[in-house]
């Protein structure tokens, strides 16, 4: 009986054991916050797009509204197109402004979209004009560097 018993628990323990390591990479996949519904695609052009990665999430004041789906380099623009899948529940003006914003200091790259004042609403297939691309720590700790250095050789 009692080695039945024990038998059990430890069954139950691996259970849980192999439950919470599903969770965990659900939640580092970014899978577990974005219900599938219907949705509409979207383009962007960005002359960098950082660590961005496809199934990275699109905010707008905080709120997941959509996944990118796909980042590729646009031959004639020498630019990164980036596809945008947007949940339909959420319309978003013509002039949006779409810019990647990092998750904390050293945290995810994602999308945050700024809506503007446009009375049309983008459509299915359409781009998104006004972008900002991602700010690359290396070249900002390099622009310091030479302006101290242009600084004090003047």
């Amino acid at each position: 009986m009692e080695r039945s018993k024990l038998d059990l628990w430890v069954g139950m323990f691996v259970v849980a054991g192999i439950a919470a390591l599903v969770m965990l990479a659900m939640k580092v996949g970014n899978l577990s916050t974005y219900n599938v519904s219907e949705t509409y695609q979207v383009q962007a052009f960005f002359s960098n797009v950082g660590g961005l990665k496809p199934k990275a999430s699109i905010r707008s004041a905080g709120v997941l509204v959509g996944r990118v789906t796909g980042i590729s380099l646009d031959t004639e623009r020498y630019e990164a197109k980036v596809t945008m899948s947007l949940d339909k529940r959420y319309q978003f003006p013509r002039d949006t402004i779409a810019n990647i914003q990092t998750a904390g200091l050293l945290g995810e790259q994602y999308i945050g979209l700024a809506p503007g004042g446009d009375s049309e609403m983008l459509k299915a297939g359409e781009q998104i004009k006004k972008t900002q691309s991602a700010m690359v720590l290396e070249d900002l700790i390099g622009k310091f560097i030479y302006s101290k250095a242009d600084a004090t050789a003047q």
